[in-house]
């Protein structure tokens, strides 16, 4: 009887799970608009009571996305004001719209992978996992790692999407 190889195993292929890349942390939204007086207008004495008195410790460690779900016109300094208040209990806080902060979060997270320790790699990106990745975070890593892998497939690697091969030089 022949011995068992595991050829996956030694291929060499290099498997990035964006799982382990984008932090799973909880979301929450705040929505100023229930700042604004008469839903039209900020009055900043009422908008600085509110920043100094609210608990921001409920966002500790969360993904939060700060906007205006009316179209009334809002200062910068009040999203500041904001984003001042949450930075000791978190520092993830984004100017977006609640459906835009997937893209946001997985565009931060994936900033900080050095892409160069993919070159001439074959890699594969995990498609399947425990959570919802965004279809942004997949695109930006692809973007990415084009310009240095050798091949970059989609799935896993017993079963694999290929993706972009590296031509010829």
């Amino acid at each position: 009887m022949s011995e068992i190889v595991n050829k996956v195993a030694l291929s060499g292929i290099i498997t990035i799970d964006l799982e382990d890349l984008i932090p799973d942390r909880k979301v929450s939204f705040i929505d100023i608009f229930g700042q604004l007086f008469q839903g039209l207008i900020l009055r900043e004495k009422d908008f600085r009571v509110w920043v100094k008195e609210y608990e921001w410790s409920v966002y500790t460690e969360h993904n939060v996305a700060v906007y205006c779900s009316s179209d009334a016109v809002i200062p910068t300094w009040a999203y500041m004001l904001i984003a001042s208040a949450l930075r000791p209990h978190t520092e993830h806080v984004f100017f977006a719209k609640p459906n835009a902060l997937p893209a946001l979060v997985a565009e931060r997270a994936l900033a900080s992978v050095d892409a160069l320790q993919y070159t001439n790699k074959r890699v594969v990106v995990k498609g399947c996992g425990n959570r919802e990745i965004s279809n942004h975070a997949y695109v930006l890593l692809t973007n990415r790692l084009v310009s240095v892998a050798k091949t970059v497939m989609f799935g896993e690697p017993c079963s694999t999407v290929p993706v972009y091969k590296q031509r010829n030089k």
